[in-house]
């Protein structure tokens, strides 16, 4: 099995449980020496009305899909931390710092990117996302608190993060807002139907399936042209 198969596969895994209610991370050793088989599950209780929002405590690589309260705190210099965080396609992801505690000056970072980053490869593409490359990277040893909360444009967003000192660390809230007309979403589910609408928009948008599937495309309207609306039906894509 090829290394490149070989992580598709487990990130794969990553997202079936997170569907489940579950979370599944890595303790990344080195950079470029980790291997993706050390998965370690841990139970979530997902939120429900009327109670207290979920709260736990993040991991050095962690990926979520659901709202709440997370707080990660260094036991040991954390040098290359990532978290990756999916909502529904018809939501928007809003990352609140409620409390950073990280040496800047020595080393230390924490950044938001609106979107994710897979092995080089950004979600949404350079070409799809409406920010420029430069300006989707968020970072609080530059903006501090001014930026307290951090709004994504589409459905996935994630943070880096390296601390050096044990005991520091952050907490940061994840609420989800309504989109009402999504444009690059990832899905989190391997079947279902979806419809992605952009009116009076010209742009370039993208639904991404990680999964093996068979997709029907039902009815696609390209637009206008000279009049005549251009349409396409019952398409079928293996």
């Amino acid at each position: 099995m090829s290394p490149n198969f070989k992580l598709q596969c487990h990130f794969i895994l990553i997202f079936l449980t997170a569907l489940r209610g579950e979370s599944r991370y890595l303790e990344l050793r080195e950079a470029a020496d980790y291997d993706p088989f050390l998965l370690f599950s841990a139970n979530l209780k997902r939120e429900l009305a009327g109670e207290q929002p979920y709260r736990r405590a993040l991991r050095c690589l962690d990926m979520l899909s659901l709202q709440g309260q997370f707080t990660f705190t260094a036991d040991r210099p954390q040098l290359h931390c990532a978290a990756f965080f999916i909502s529904e396609p018809e939501e928007f992801i809003t990352i609140h710092y409620d409390q950073v505690s990280i040496d800047c000056q020595g080393g230390d970072f924490l950044k938001v990117f609106d979107g994710w980053i897979l092995k080089g490869e950004k979600f949404p593409s350079s070409q799809d996302h409406p920010l420029p490359s430069a300006e989707r990277y968020i970072d609080f040893c530059e903006s501090g608190l001014s930026r307290r909360s951090i709004r994504s444009s589409q459905n996935v967003a994630m943070i880096f993060f390296r601390v050096h000192e044990p005991g520091n660390g952050f907490t940061l809230t994840i609420k989800t807002d309504p989109n009402l007309f999504p444009c690059n979403v990832i899905s989190q589910t391997p079947n279902g139907k979806f419809t992605l609408v952009v009116p009076h928009q010209h742009r370039n948008c993208s639904f991404s399936i990680i999964y093996p599937v068979v997709i029907k495309i039902s009815d696609l309207t390209l637009g206008h042209v000279n009049g005549l609306q251009l349409k396409v039906s019952c398409l079928l894509v293996s």
